[in-house]
């Protein structure tokens, strides 16, 4: 997937801090590892799994400041640690991929 709306990436709110801004990137550079091992996980309906790769990402996003992904990355932790509806997992993992996709180091130009 391809963002070319820039009002649709998200930034760090660390993208200008000197010390922290190759952290971030690092971070970011690791997105879509972590999105592919929650893909797989979701494709073998292992919840389990899925909601843990969730709580690294609810604590890591908030981590290297982006808080929103940490929010919505709450809610797909919980909903795989309730035992929610297969497709309220998917709806969930479905809005943290979108999210994650639009993740960018740095600050928009």
């Amino acid at each position: 997937m391809t963002v070319t709306n820039q009002q649709q990436l998200i930034y760090s709110e660390f993208g200008n801090d000197e010390d922290l801004g190759e952290l971030v990137e690092m971070f970011v550079d690791e997105i879509p590892n972590r999105v592919q091992s929650m893909l797989d996980a979701a494709e073998h309906s292992n919840w389990e799994e899925l909601g843990r790769i969730a709580h690294q990402m609810k604590g890591a996003a908030g981590s290297y400041g982006f808080g929103d992904v940490t929010a919505i990355a709450a809610v797909l932790e919980n909903a795989c640690r309730e035992s929610a509806p297969a497709e309220s997992i998917q709806r969930g993992l479905q809005d943290l991929v979108s999210m994650c996709l639009r993740m960018r180091a740095g600050t928009p130009d």
